[in-house]
């Protein structure tokens, strides 16, 4: 049977192949002027030697519970930079005692009320691809034991309502299966997160996840109809509607909770139909702030392109779809109703009214999915659906690799840019002695962009962890002081607290620590994800040295 990897990402036969990895390895060597990148070995489950479990499994959960070396060692990260290093280092000092694998939500039920009973912290675990910290024990405060909380066994479409378009869906089912179960149907979800393969709808939700698509229907938010979540107080399940202004949604209390407040077992969920006419281009810029002025004109015009992703020249040209020149922007329109050429070609007169260079014969409307795969736009998608694989080879080649992402408005988005870029570039070269820093666009609102950061650089000898907790921080106070928000679509988790707690309302944070006592009176619920437990020193993963 295929398994993932216990250490990092995808499945353990997938990744890149041998000569891939020569290939990256020789090009980082000339980028940064390296000599020979040697490539270290991942872990191998018979060198892990896992502290024994604190806590025996009760008789009526033996038949779903586990605490097998796989199983524990699978779930005691996410799949961040941090969590990758620690893994290559052999670090496995912390893992859950316990992995429960609920059949049924009454088997969930049983889980939450032994965590309770006997104060055993409970992790959901969603697909595990959290990269800020979410999903692994915690190494502090007064829990017997740690649970983590898998409901991959709770993975079905249950009933599609083709009236309203809509479908009653696991928790537990990740990406592909979901698809996979509405496409006899003529419908998807259409959210395509790069995490898609391995995360799950409701981590989507506990972590407001954002999707691929760079416009309109951007947040995992737009396609939640209504939610039923298991809290250790008992069961919480909104009211199915279109839309309510009856008070504060109960829907937003749990979307973005990331599991500190319940599970999420099922949600109604807005469907789309299969799309059937796609128009992509692709067009250059000669720097990224006329590009940027071209996607603001774009996002304010109403014609919310599906794929409207602004790469620097620098991004361009590491992920492929640019010779580091000019900037580009993969601009991409589709439908299951009606051909795109006006839509494009209103888009493509804003490109040439900021400067852009758009090629002969952009802007026809196609059929075949061919039209996203071609050219600069499919050498950008390849390399965003391998950038998790990717990642993993980097921290095998002793490269700090990190990204951050945030949103600011547009009439402070030129001075936003400008000091993250110094601050977080100085930052590299003080604590690394050179690299890179790089931005894309990811998402694209009329009031202002979601730009995305990405971080290379060679990393000093059995340093990684602790050079890149250096430029994170630095990243992290850059963006917070610019006015930015400490994350857009990658969560809070334990690594953005600090940030997180400075940016939320005193006010706000007080109601929500209510929220929490009252629907997890024991406070075992994900603890130090959003809050820390009553009396406990706030954790700061940034501080650790490992």
């Amino acid at each position: 049977m295929r398994r993932r990897k216990f250490w990092g990402w995808g499945w353990e036969d997938g990744g890149l192949s041998g000569e891939q990895q020569e290939r990256v390895a020789q090009a980082l060597a000339a980028r940064f002027e390296l000599g020979n990148v040697a490539i270290a070995a991942p872990p191998r489950l018979e060198e892990l030697t896992l502290p024994a479990p604190r806590c025996p499994i009760p008789a009526n959960l033996a038949t779903f519970c586990s605490s097998d070396t796989y199983d524990r060692a699978g779930h005691s990260y996410g799949k961040s930079f941090r969590d990758v290093v620690r893994a290559f280092r052999r670090d496995f000092s912390n893992p859950p005692d316990v992995v429960a694998y609920p059949r049924t939500e009454a088997d969930l039920v049983a889980v939450l009320a032994w965590c309770s009973r006997e104060r055993l912290a409970a992790i959901p675990y969603g697909g595990g691809s959290s990269v800020v910290g979410g999903v692994e024990p915690p190494s502090h405060g007064t829990y017997a034991a740690c649970v983590s909380i898998d409901l991959g066994r709770l993975d079905r479409v249950l009933e599609v309502d083709k009236r309203s378009r809509a479908a009653r869906i696991q928790g537990g089912a990740y990406g592909p299966a979901i698809e996979e179960q509405l496409r006899p149907h003529g419908y998807t979800l259409r959210h395509f997160p790069q995490s898609f393969e391995f995360s799950t709808l409701g981590g989507w939700i506990a972590t407001r996840s954002g999707g691929h698509f760079a416009t309109l229907y951007t947040h995992i938010d737009d396609f939640v109809e209504s939610l039923r979540v298991v809290t250790p107080s008992g069961t919480v399940e909104s009211r199915r509607l279109p839309g309510s202004g009856a008070g504060p949604s109960p829907d937003r209390l749990f979307i973005g909770s990331e599991g500190a407040l319940g599970v999420i077992t099922e949600a109604w969920m807005r469907l789309q139909d299969r799309p059937t006419f796609r128009n992509a281009a692709s067009i250059t810029f000669s720097d990224f702030a006329s590009g940027s002025e071209a996607v603001r004109a774009i996002s304010q015009a109403g014609l919310y392109p599906s794929n409207c992703r602004l790469l620097d020249p620098l991004e361009a040209m590491t992920s492929g779809a640019g010779t580091g020149q000019d900037a580009v922007l993969v601009l991409a329109f589709e439908s299951a109703d009606h051909t795109l050429d006006a839509w494009m070609s209103r888009a493509l007169e804003c490109c040439r009214d900021h400067g852009g260079n758009v090629p002969a014969g952009a802007g026809k409307t196609r059929t075949d999915q061919e039209a996203s795969r071609e050219g600069p736009a499919g050498a950008w998608r390849r390399a965003f659906l391998d950038a998790p694989y990717l990642r993993d080879l980097l921290v095998a080649m002793n490269i700090v690799s990190e990204t951050f992402e945030t949103a600011i408005t547009w009439d402070r988005f030129a001075d936003f840019h400008a000091n993250v870029m110094t601050t977080v570039l100085d930052a590299v070269q003080r604590v690394c002695g050179r690299g890179q820093v790089s931005c894309r666009f990811t998402h694209v609102y009329p009031d202002g962009p979601a730009p995305y950061y990405s971080i290379l650089a060679p990393a000093r000898p059995n340093s990684q962890i602790e050079q890149w907790g250096e430029i994170k921080r630095a990243a992290a106070d850059a963006v917070l002081e610019q006015g930015g928000t400490i994350t857009h679509h990658h969560a809070v988790g334990r690594d953005h607290r600090p940030w997180y707690d400075r940016q939320r309302p005193d006010g706000f944070a007080r109601a929500l620590a209510a929220a929490k006592r009252e629907l997890d009176p024991r406070w075992v619920l994900n603890p130090g994800v959003l809050l820390d437990e009553p009396g406990a020193s706030p954790a700061n993963p940034q501080t650790k040295k490992g």
